[in-house]
């Protein structure tokens, strides 16, 4: 996971719901320990593998355009240090579940158990599958989260978003969000411009 904002922004949907999810999840608590002490700085963070956590500003940004609420169901794509996926778990409530897919094994065990130790036990971080982008297991989603950059919004992802839902990722440098209607084509909104490392 990694994300740097360059410019622009979506109108925020919830903006003191995110609020509460940030303070009930500092950032910290998900870093390695040597990066720790510039978990408030507003830059991407390393956190091994090439990987890298979110700079605060951008987490924020893609949470807002997700527009959660609780008791939905959501799927967190490129789990990174475990932070997104604790973040969606407050955002959902006890009513709600999330799942977060980890390429890199380390980083996976390492989210898992950041993750768990939040007592949010309505999330997990799960290995994701090479070659298989998602959780398509327990599809469908109500939101779909992704942070890594898509050359394209990814067909195989919005298969496993529900009618009515909400995906929010970068694709080709820019923050899309992508909402599902009931019969008919998604309808897909620009948000801004950022960089990710690339979805695998």
């Amino acid at each position: 996971m990694s994300g740097a904002r360059r410019d622009g922004a979506g109108e925020p949907a919830d903006v003191s719901a995110v609020d509460r999810a940030f303070e009930a999840t500092p950032r910290v608590d998900f870093l390695p320990p040597a990066e720790r002490h510039f978990a408030a700085v507003e830059r991407a963070l390393p956190i091994g593998h090439g990987q890298t956590c979110s700079q605060p500003a951008a987490v924020r940004a893609m949470l807002e355009l997700l527009d959660v609420a609780p008791g939905q169901r959501v799927l967190d794509v490129g789990a990174g240090s475990g932070w997104t996926t604790a973040l969606l778990a407050t955002l959902v409530g006890p009513s709600g579940a999330v799942v977060g897919v980890e390429l890199e094994p380390e980083l996976t065990r390492r989210a898992a158990a950041r993750v768990a130790a939040t007592g949010r036990t309505w999330a997990r971080v799960e290995q994701a599958v090479p070659g298989r982008l998602g959780w398509p297991a327990e599809a469908p989603y109500d939101r779909v989260l992704v942070s890594a950059e898509a050359p394209e919004v990814p067909a195989e992802l919005l298969a496993q978003l529900a009618p009515g839902g909400v995906m929010v990722l970068p694709v080709a440098g820019r923050m899309l969000q992508v909402a599902t209607t009931v019969g008919g084509e998604p309808t897909v909104s620009e948000h801004g411009h950022y960089l990710f490392v690339p979805l695998r």
